[in-house]
């Protein structure tokens, strides 16, 4: 007989999580935040829970990015200082970069890399690197927030990875997105970039406005099962910009087509009335909801920041979602788009995204450094062999864009946009002198040219030659057939071995 003990201490947390969700969504106090804010005037044109507390997910990387740049401003560290990889930043789970415990990188090149890689294994390394450790950069993210006047937000880990006293809201989020523009315009680009190269790889942003969303320019997007796909946004149209912030979607495509209705909506409207961020009252949930049973589905794979495949309509998952994330009040019909559930969303689409063109990045201060991790290959990665091909083939070939699609379009040669590091191409990985295919070129012996006008040579039978016979010892017998002088075969053609 099977003692349900076990069995229960399993599925009790489950049912209760599951139990509380659904009264909260009776309730009508599980609602998904959106909120749209004029960047210039720092109004509010939308607002859906702003004020609630939400799981941040990797939208955290915007404060880690925040206060990396906010300790240059004060110079206190430069963006060309040198990051080590701890063994506790290279255990971070994905996303990551894979690199080695030791593997130096600028913090340049870190910051480009958590903004489109989202790399948690590198925002541990800026963490560690800029504070000592992850619990001093965590304190300075938190009086930052607070300088901010960001009210709901609170910090333990740069990466935002799940722990669950690791809060935030939209209002917050877009208080931050503020602050990052009118703080550091001068490294705006840094939130724009649409892939990182790094030797052989090419890596997306996992923002799904960028390139298909005419105006995005920035910012991070973030998932983790507990608070579903978040993005903060923005973009600019006719010299004005706005910020959108949305989350706990339980598609990324889903989070992409409000953010951009959100837009649309936002750019419509004047931008110079209603409450400021600092006017919107605060929330009267105590914690943040936990949609790890709605957004992760056991009997499905699990879904990515980068997913977009097409929404399936009509089924229970949907049904469900759709109850839980109903609005607490029925919203205005130009903003019906908003609480749209699964199935009214599937036949649409953003456009095609534009080519994308990468940044390089690299590890150490020398760009050529890159191509030794390339070669080499990163820790749980099977190393890049490089094809072997003739000396004659080793030209560099032009650099190009790259489609969503992996097809290639010629593009103007791509430099790096590292601040304080001269810029590479793209391809100087490829001419690194420790490269495997330029080392087995330089080492192979260069055949040598046979003249065009001389025939090859016919085979020719040749008499044998007479055994020379040493002094005082006879002659040892031949074999017959070695032996037989040509002559004796009369008639007989040439035989060719």
């Amino acid at each position: 007989m099977t003692k349900p003990a076990p069995l229960a201490r399993l599925i009790g947390p489950l049912l209760g999580s599951l139990v509380g969700l659904l009264a909260a969504g009776a309730a009508g106090a599980v609602t998904q935040p959106m909120l749209v804010v004029d960047v210039e005037t720092g109004k509010v044109i939308y607002n859906q829970a702003g004020t609630d507390p939400w799981y941040p997910a990797s939208v955290t990387k915007l404060m880690t990015a925040y206060v990396a740049l906010d300790l240059v401003r004060q110079r206190r560290v430069s963006m060309d200082q040198l990051l080590t990889v701890s063994p506790e930043a290279a255990a971070e789970p994905p996303s990551k970069m894979g690199f080695k415990p030791g593997t130096q990188i600028t913090l340049d090149n870190a910051l480009k890399i958590i903004m489109v890689k989202s790399a948690n294994d590198v925002s541990w390394a800026i963490a560690e690197g800029l504070a000592g450790s992850v619990e001093g950069f965590a304190a300075l993210m938190n009086e930052t927030s607070q300088r901010l006047g960001m009210r709901e937000s609170r910090w333990y880990n740069p990466n935002g990875l799940p722990d669950p006293r690791q809060w935030t809201s939209a209002r917050d989020m877009a208080i931050l997105g503020r602050a990052i523009l009118r703080d550091f315009p001068e490294h705006r680009d840094l939130f724009s970039i649409s892939a990182v190269q790094f030797g052989r790889r090419v890596m997306a942003n996992h923002n799904g406005l960028l390139g298909r969303y005419p105006g995005v320019d920035g910012m991070k997007t973030g998932f983790i099962c507990s608070s579903g796909f978040n993005v903060v946004a923005s973009a600019t149209r006719n010299g004005r910009r706005i910020i959108t912030v949305v989350m706990g979607q339980p598609k990324a495509r889903e989070r992409d087509l409000k953010a951009a209705d959100l837009f649309d909506y936002g750019f419509g409207q004047s931008g110079w009335g209603g409450p400021t961020l600092a006017d919107l009252p605060p929330s009267q949930a105590a914690t943040p909801p936990d949609l790890r049973p709605y957004i992760c589905d056991k009997s499905k794979p699990m879904p990515t920041d980068a997913d977009s495949s097409a929404l399936t309509a009509g089924t229970a998952g949907d049904n469900a979602n759709a109850q839980l994330m109903a609005a607490s009040s029925p919203p205005a019909a130009a903003l019906a788009f908003a609480t749209m559930s699964s199935a009214q969303l599937r036949s649409r689409a953003l456009p095609p995204r534009a080519p994308l063109q990468p940044v390089l990045v690299w590890t150490g201060r020398d760009p050529a450094e890159s191509a030794v991790a390339a070669t080499d290959g990163l820790e749980g990665e099977a190393p890049a062999r490089a094809p072997r091909t003739k000396a004659a083939k080793l030209k560099p070939a032009p650099s190009r864009a790259i489609t969503a699609t992996g097809a290639t379009v010629p593009q103007p040669k791509l430099l790096a946009r590292g601040r304080g590091t001269p810029p590479a191409p793209a391809s100087a990985y490829a001419a690194a002198p420790h490269n495997p295919v330029i080392a087995e070129a330089r080492k192979a012996p260069a055949p040598k040219a046979a003249s065009p006008k001389a025939p090859a040579p016919r085979p020719v039978a040749q008499k044998p030659a007479a055994p020379k016979a040493a002094a005082g010892k006879p002659t040892k017998p031949q074999p017959k057939a070695e032996a037989k002088p040509q002559a004796a075969v009369a008639g007989a053609k040439p035989r060719r071995d």
